[in-house]
Protein backbone atom coordinates (compact mmCIF):
# COMPACT_ATOMS: atom_id res chain seq x y z
CA UNK A 1 0.00 0.00 0.00
CA UNK A 2 1.05 3.30 -0.47
CA UNK A 3 1.07 6.14 1.61
CA UNK A 4 -2.61 8.15 1.95
CA UNK A 5 -3.31 11.12 1.89
CA UNK A 6 -6.48 12.75 2.67
CA UNK A 7 -9.02 12.20 -0.16
CA UNK A 8 -7.54 9.01 -1.40
CA UNK A 9 -9.83 6.44 -2.93
CA UNK A 10 -9.02 4.27 -0.67
CA UNK A 11 -11.16 1.14 -1.81
CA UNK A 12 -9.27 1.86 -5.41
CA UNK A 13 -5.84 1.95 -3.76
CA UNK A 14 -6.83 -1.27 -1.66
CA UNK A 15 -7.82 -2.69 -5.29
CA UNK A 16 -4.60 -2.11 -6.48
CA UNK A 17 -2.52 -3.36 -4.10
CA UNK A 18 -4.26 -6.61 -4.34
CA UNK A 19 -3.79 -6.38 -7.92
CA UNK A 20 0.01 -5.96 -7.56
CA UNK A 21 0.50 -8.68 -5.17
CA UNK A 22 -1.73 -11.06 -7.34
CA UNK A 23 -4.23 -12.27 -5.27
CA UNK A 24 -7.23 -13.61 -6.07
CA UNK A 25 -10.41 -12.79 -3.45
CA UNK A 26 -13.17 -14.77 -3.33
CA UNK A 27 -16.99 -13.75 -2.35
CA UNK A 28 -17.28 -13.69 1.64
CA UNK A 29 -13.33 -12.43 2.16
CA UNK A 30 -13.25 -10.22 5.08
CA UNK A 31 -10.86 -7.25 4.62
CA UNK A 32 -9.40 -6.15 7.97
CA UNK A 33 -8.43 -2.69 7.56
CA UNK A 34 -6.33 -0.48 9.75
CA UNK A 35 -7.99 3.21 10.98
CA UNK A 36 -4.75 4.83 10.84
CA UNK A 37 -5.30 4.78 6.58
CA UNK A 38 -8.70 5.05 7.60
CA UNK A 39 -8.20 8.20 8.45
CA UNK A 40 -5.83 9.73 6.71
CA UNK A 41 -8.02 9.06 4.02
CA UNK A 42 -10.78 10.98 6.07
CA UNK A 43 -8.67 13.94 6.24
CA UNK A 44 -8.94 12.70 10.08
CA UNK A 45 -5.45 14.37 10.74
CA UNK A 46 -4.77 17.62 13.18
CA UNK A 47 -1.53 19.89 13.05
CA UNK A 48 -0.44 20.22 16.57
CA UNK A 49 0.99 23.89 15.56
CA UNK A 50 -2.61 24.96 15.10
CA UNK A 51 -3.79 23.56 18.94
CA UNK A 52 -3.92 26.17 21.43
CA UNK A 53 -3.93 23.67 24.67
CA UNK A 54 -6.15 25.01 27.51
CA UNK A 55 -4.84 25.40 31.13
CA UNK A 56 -6.03 22.14 32.28
CA UNK A 57 -3.82 20.38 29.47
CA UNK A 58 -1.12 22.94 29.68
CA UNK A 59 -0.51 21.54 33.53
CA UNK A 60 -1.02 18.07 33.16
CA UNK A 61 1.15 18.06 30.50
CA UNK A 62 3.96 19.80 32.37
CA UNK A 63 3.05 17.05 35.11
CA UNK A 64 4.17 14.23 33.23
CA UNK A 65 6.60 15.32 30.69
CA UNK A 66 3.66 15.63 28.06
CA UNK A 67 3.23 17.43 25.30
CA UNK A 68 0.04 20.12 25.78
CA UNK A 69 -0.96 20.03 22.21
CA UNK A 70 -1.81 16.20 22.29
CA UNK A 71 -3.27 16.39 25.92
CA UNK A 72 -5.84 19.14 24.37
CA UNK A 73 -6.62 17.12 21.57
CA UNK A 74 -7.17 13.92 23.58
CA UNK A 75 -9.51 15.86 25.99
CA UNK A 76 -11.60 17.20 23.13
CA UNK A 77 -12.21 14.17 21.79
CA UNK A 78 -12.85 12.61 25.17
CA UNK A 79 -16.64 12.26 25.90
CA UNK A 80 -15.78 11.44 29.37
CA UNK A 81 -12.53 10.83 31.40
CA UNK A 82 -12.42 7.10 32.71
CA UNK A 83 -8.73 7.74 34.81
CA UNK A 84 -5.70 10.32 34.40
CA UNK A 85 -2.95 8.69 36.61
CA UNK A 86 0.84 8.38 35.75
CA UNK A 87 1.11 9.97 32.85
CA UNK A 88 -1.91 7.65 30.81
CA UNK A 89 -5.16 9.38 29.61
CA UNK A 90 -8.13 6.22 29.17
CA UNK A 91 -10.92 7.79 28.52
CA UNK A 92 -14.20 7.15 26.94
CA UNK A 93 -14.68 8.74 23.23
CA UNK A 94 -17.42 10.41 21.46
CA UNK A 95 -18.25 6.94 19.74
CA UNK A 96 -18.01 5.27 23.29
CA UNK A 97 -14.76 3.17 23.00
CA UNK A 98 -12.91 3.44 25.66
CA UNK A 99 -9.21 3.86 25.26
CA UNK A 100 -5.73 5.38 26.20
CA UNK A 101 -5.70 9.14 24.65
CA UNK A 102 -9.36 9.02 23.07
CA UNK A 103 -7.58 7.09 20.14
CA UNK A 104 -5.36 9.92 19.12
CA UNK A 105 -1.96 8.96 17.88
CA UNK A 106 0.97 10.50 16.79
CA UNK A 107 1.93 6.83 14.65
CA UNK A 108 2.86 6.35 11.39
CA UNK A 109 2.44 10.02 10.78
CA UNK A 110 3.96 13.55 9.96
CA UNK A 111 6.01 15.15 12.32
CA UNK A 112 3.32 17.52 14.38
CA UNK A 113 0.26 16.04 13.40
CA UNK A 114 -1.89 13.08 15.09
CA UNK A 115 -4.29 11.14 13.82
CA UNK A 116 -7.84 10.97 15.10
CA UNK A 117 -10.58 7.93 14.87
CA UNK A 118 -13.07 8.23 11.68
CA UNK A 119 -16.46 10.42 12.62
CA UNK A 120 -18.39 6.98 12.19
CA UNK A 121 -16.46 3.89 11.79
CA UNK A 122 -19.40 1.69 10.74
CA UNK A 123 -20.10 4.63 7.90
CA UNK A 124 -16.62 4.36 7.09
CA UNK A 125 -16.82 0.59 7.00
CA UNK A 126 -19.66 0.38 4.74
CA UNK A 127 -18.34 2.76 2.14
CA UNK A 128 -15.24 0.66 2.10
CA UNK A 129 -17.83 -2.29 1.57
CA UNK A 130 -19.53 -0.86 -1.64
CA UNK A 131 -16.13 0.80 -3.20
CA UNK A 132 -14.62 -2.43 -3.13
CA UNK A 133 -17.38 -4.77 -3.88
CA UNK A 134 -17.91 -2.31 -6.82
CA UNK A 135 -14.13 -2.67 -8.01
CA UNK A 136 -13.79 -6.64 -7.25
CA UNK A 137 -16.58 -7.92 -8.38
CA UNK A 138 -17.11 -9.78 -5.39
CA UNK A 139 -19.49 -9.30 -1.96
CA UNK A 140 -16.82 -9.38 0.98
CA UNK A 141 -16.94 -8.09 4.62
CA UNK A 142 -15.18 -4.87 6.20
CA UNK A 143 -13.21 -4.23 9.62
CA UNK A 144 -11.68 -1.07 10.40
CA UNK A 145 -9.39 -2.07 13.30
CA UNK A 146 -7.19 -0.40 16.04
CA UNK A 147 -4.76 -1.07 18.64
CA UNK A 148 -6.44 -1.27 22.64
CA UNK A 149 -5.09 -2.14 25.44
CA UNK A 150 -6.68 -4.07 27.89
CA UNK A 151 -8.10 -4.21 31.88
CA UNK A 152 -5.95 -6.72 33.71
CA UNK A 153 -3.65 -8.33 31.02
CA UNK A 154 -0.21 -7.45 29.21
CA UNK A 155 -0.30 -6.31 25.55
CA UNK A 156 -2.52 -4.74 23.15
CA UNK A 157 -4.64 -6.30 20.26
CA UNK A 158 -6.61 -5.21 17.29
CA UNK A 159 -10.20 -5.18 17.89
CA UNK A 160 -12.56 -3.92 15.60
CA UNK A 161 -14.31 -0.29 15.35
CA UNK A 162 -16.39 -0.36 12.29
CA UNK A 163 -18.11 -3.60 10.97
CA UNK A 164 -19.98 -3.91 7.67
CA UNK A 165 -21.28 -7.17 5.97
CA UNK A 166 -20.32 -9.11 9.27
CA UNK A 167 -22.48 -10.51 12.42
CA UNK A 168 -19.65 -8.97 15.05
CA UNK A 169 -21.16 -11.08 17.91
CA UNK A 170 -22.12 -15.02 18.23
CA UNK A 171 -24.32 -15.82 20.74
CA UNK A 172 -24.19 -19.13 22.35
CA UNK A 173 -27.03 -18.52 24.72
CA UNK A 174 -29.29 -21.23 24.54
CA UNK A 175 -27.19 -23.99 23.27
CA UNK A 176 -25.72 -26.13 25.63
CA UNK A 177 -22.04 -27.77 26.57
CA UNK A 178 -20.77 -31.09 26.15
CA UNK A 179 -22.84 -32.19 29.41
CA UNK A 180 -25.79 -30.71 28.27
CA UNK A 181 -25.60 -27.85 30.60
CA UNK A 182 -27.78 -24.90 29.06
CA UNK A 183 -25.31 -21.39 27.97
CA UNK A 184 -26.76 -18.64 29.56
CA UNK A 185 -23.76 -15.96 29.17
CA UNK A 186 -21.30 -16.53 25.92
CA UNK A 187 -21.52 -14.31 23.44
CA UNK A 188 -18.43 -14.17 21.40
CA UNK A 189 -16.71 -11.14 19.87
CA UNK A 190 -15.88 -12.67 16.70
CA UNK A 191 -15.02 -9.22 14.54
CA UNK A 192 -12.78 -8.85 18.02
CA UNK A 193 -11.03 -12.25 17.65
CA UNK A 194 -10.77 -11.95 13.75
CA UNK A 195 -9.28 -8.57 13.74
CA UNK A 196 -6.92 -9.78 16.41
CA UNK A 197 -6.40 -12.54 14.00
CA UNK A 198 -5.20 -10.28 11.29
CA UNK A 199 -2.81 -8.16 13.09
CA UNK A 200 -0.74 -10.91 13.37
CA UNK A 201 0.31 -10.74 9.26
CA UNK A 202 -0.70 -6.63 9.73
CA UNK A 203 2.62 -5.84 12.01
CA UNK A 204 2.41 -2.75 13.75
CA UNK A 205 5.57 -1.45 11.65
CA UNK A 206 5.63 -4.01 8.62
CA UNK A 207 3.25 -1.36 6.44
CA UNK A 208 1.02 -3.79 6.07
CA UNK A 209 -2.66 -2.14 6.52
CA UNK A 210 -4.81 -4.40 4.99
CA UNK A 211 -5.46 -8.11 5.49
CA UNK A 212 -7.75 -10.64 3.76
CA UNK A 213 -9.26 -12.98 6.25
CA UNK A 214 -10.64 -16.05 4.55
CA UNK A 215 -12.86 -18.66 5.66
CA UNK A 216 -15.34 -16.59 7.99
CA UNK A 217 -18.27 -17.22 5.89
CA UNK A 218 -20.45 -18.29 8.35
CA UNK A 219 -20.64 -15.34 10.03
CA UNK A 220 -20.94 -13.15 7.44
CA UNK A 221 -24.29 -10.77 7.56
CA UNK A 222 -25.88 -8.06 8.59
CA UNK A 223 -24.06 -5.82 11.82
CA UNK A 224 -22.25 -3.10 13.39
CA UNK A 225 -19.23 -2.50 15.41
CA UNK A 226 -21.56 -0.42 17.45
CA UNK A 227 -23.17 -3.67 18.55
CA UNK A 228 -19.87 -4.37 20.24
CA UNK A 229 -20.37 -1.70 22.98
CA UNK A 230 -21.36 -2.55 26.32
CA UNK A 231 -24.36 -0.93 27.16
CA UNK A 232 -23.74 1.31 30.35
CA UNK A 233 -26.30 0.14 32.29
CA UNK A 234 -24.38 -3.59 32.12
CA UNK A 235 -21.24 -1.98 32.70
CA UNK A 236 -19.61 -2.99 36.13
CA UNK A 237 -17.13 -1.23 35.47
CA UNK A 238 -18.26 2.36 35.13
Amino acid sequence: MPEVSPDADLPQLIAEAIAGAGLTIGSGDVFVVAQKIVSKAEGAIVSLADVAPSQAAAEWAGKYGRDPAVVEVVLRESRRIVRMDRGVIISETRHGFICANAGVDASNVPPGCVTLLPRDPDASAAGLQAGLGARLGRSVAIIISCTFGRPWREGVVNVALGVAGLTPLLDCRGGTDAFGRRLHSTVIAVADEIASAAELVMGKTAGNPVAVVRGAAAWLGEGNGRMLLRPPATDMFR
